[in-house]
């Protein structure tokens, strides 16, 4: 079983502060099984926001560090826990311990807001 991520994610906007939200359409042994919807909190984690969406767009092309395509098409889902989550986007290693940021490597920002 491999869930793939292989459609073109869409920039809507729309929601709360009119928060961006993109989207991935997902598949499952190459039916289509869905959709799943983000809205990115860029008014709280602007950098983390950014990153996110050009992953998903794949505009910033190839990384400085792994020289692989900054996109997250294609990639699959490394952890499935039934009727209750799915981790991805190590679009390097495809195990969660690769993946590289627009911005050359890992970057300062986290919140905990409320």
């Amino acid at each position: 079983m491999q869930l793939l991520y292989r459609g073109h994610p869409t920039l809507i906007t729309m929601g709360v502060k009119d928060r961006p939200q993109c989207y991935f359409d997902v598949e499952l042994n190459r039916e289509p099984v869905g959709r799943i919807v983000f809205q990115l909190f860029s008014d709280v984690c602007p950098k983390t926001s950014k990153n996110f969406l050009c992953l998903c767009t794949g505009e910033k092309g190839t990384g400085k560090i792994t020289g692989k395509n900054l996109c997250y098409k294609g990639s699959t889902f490394h952890r499935v826990v039934k009727n209750f989550m799915v981790q991805g986007g190590d679009f390097t290693e495809g195990n969660g311990r690769g993946g590289e940021s627009i911005y050359g490597g890992y970057f300062e920002e986290w919140s905990f807001a409320k």
